[in-house]
């Protein structure tokens, strides 16, 4: 019988579910879907009671199992995202969802009380205030809602909310916290004064380290119950954890986000670009990120090229880095392409494409797009001395991407990963004792090491 961690990894889209033996390896996984319901206003939501049936279905069988012996159980989840649950830790209002938009009457209310509004972002490390900051979805509901606001016992982020399903126990923990929430002020290193003005620190469990676990018996079986972590941060610690050097982690999707979790000055500037946003480290300490909404813009991009040179819709994934032909889109470098959802001075007001093949606007529009990347990863950077990048998700195994990615950054070592299980291993790792080494990330990640081209 093999003794493992048991990991719920919930995303917007996949709920994964995953099993660890002591060396991290995943020895089982389980993936599924649910279709998204509608909230009161018709906008969709999380189907919060398929999830919790989903969770205690799929443990109970694992617990089942003879071949394996759950030692630990923990949660992987996105972020800005409530639970509020009565007196009775029923749950009263849907699982807002975080594209949501509210009344601006609201979001002027707020930055009248506790703006003004760059003050108010640099401290608590967002970019801009909308649902996507937890924080003003319980100010939402306190002046929007107020008959619901006053059943509230405990607002849940959704990864111990997970938790709370198993434990009963209401908790509040640093990461979850700490990524674009408006609620915590990082010049202080408490909950910004506004929390405790409008008394949501009542609604608020106490605060515990992210390695927090609970030991509980779970139908007659002793099991060490973490408190659940953001997903960001969860897949930033198996590096924190077993590099000795400063490092960036550059993780790509849909969304780009560039983390750099040695930074002197976490802290955004008011002239900053807008799209640096905070997180956590497990320990509560800052972690400066910026973010680039590259793969969204690359799938638009990519399936205008795919139609426009009439070639099959996997065409792109098979293009390999030329040197010869980036080194004549260099020569007379201009921007050929017009961004739908990335807004840059330097791109034209239409989109004009001069080549006649697909591999030479594919090279045009990659290079392009690393522009923007390398500037989100040197505002990251800051003037902090960092020798090492690291880029794992969608983007690492595009050739194109690390090539002109390693050319830019000549001066530091870049390495790539494949942790598809980045967040789920994390969140092993974090309620775990063991130590990891310098190997750690070889063994598990499949990491690789690039060198950039020679110039010719």
């Amino acid at each position: 019988m093999t003794n493992v961690t048991a990991i719920f990894d919930i995303g917007k889209t996949n709920k994964k579910f995953f099993l660890f033996d002591k060396d991290f390896k995943e020895v089982y996984k389980e993936y599924i879907r649910f279709d998204e319901i509608e909230d009161e206003d018709g906008h969709p939501t999380e189907n919060l009671e398929k999830l919790q049936n989903w969770l205690k279905s799929v443990f109970q069988k694992i617990l089942e199992a003879s071949e394996f012996n759950v030692t630990a159980i923990n949660f992987s989840t996105y972020g800005a995202s409530f639970v509020h649950l009565d007196k009775n830790g029923e749950v009263l209002t849907p699982l807002y969802n975080y594209t949501k938009q509210i009344d601006e009457s609201v979001i002027t209310s707020f930055i009248e009380k506790y703006g003004p509004i760059d003050t108010f972002l640099s401290k608590t490390g967002c970019f801009d205030l909308s649902l996507l900051n937890s924080g003003l979805q319980l100010y939402w509901i306190k002046h929007t809602k107020p008959e619901i606001f006053k059943k509230i016992k405990y607002s849940l982020h959704l990864p111990q909310y997970l938790s709370y399903i198993f434990t009963g126990i209401p908790l509040s923990e640093y990461t979850s916290i700490g990524c674009h929430t408006a609620l915590w002020d990082y010049t202080k290193k408490d909950y910004h004064d506004w929390v405790y003005k409008e008394e949501l620190n009542n609604i608020l469990p106490t605060i515990v380290s992210t390695e927090t676990s609970i030991n509980m018996n779970y139908n007659g079986k002793r099991i060490k119950i973490g408190v659940g972590i953001h997903d960001s941060s969860s897949a930033l610690l198996p590096y924190v954890r077993s590099i000795n050097k400063k490092f960036v982690l550059v993780s790509t999707g849909t969304w780009s986000i560039a983390l750099n979790p040695f930074t002197e000055t976490p802290i955004a500037e008011a002239g900053d670009d807008k799209d640096f946003i905070n997180y956590m480290r497990i320990n509560g300490k800052p972690v400066k990120a910026t973010r680039l909404f590259l793969g969204n813009e690359y799938k638009i991009q990519v399936e205008k090229l795919h139609k426009h040179f009439n070639v099959p819709d996997d065409t792109h994934r098979h293009i390999k880095f030329d040197y010869d032909t980036y080194f004549e889109i260099m020569k007379d470098f201009e921007n050929r392409f017009k961004w739908e959802s990335i807004e840059t001075p330097e791109m034209p007001s239409e989109t004009s494409i001069s080549y006649d093949k697909f591999e030479h606007a594919y090279h045009q529009l990659m290079t392009e797009l690393v522009l923007l990347q390398i500037k989100s990863i040197k505002d990251v950077i800051g003037t902090d001395e960092i020798k090492h990048l690291y880029v794992d998700g969608g983007f690492s195994d595009n050739d194109l991407y690390i090539k002109l990615l390693s050319h830019h950054f000549r001066g530091k070592k870049l390495r790539t990963t494949d942790s598809s299980l980045g967040s789920a291993l994390g969140a092993a790792i974090s309620i775990s004792d063991k130590k990891l080494n310098s190997k750690f990330l070889k063994k598990n990640y499949s990491l690789k090491k690039h060198v950039p081209f020679i110039i010719k």
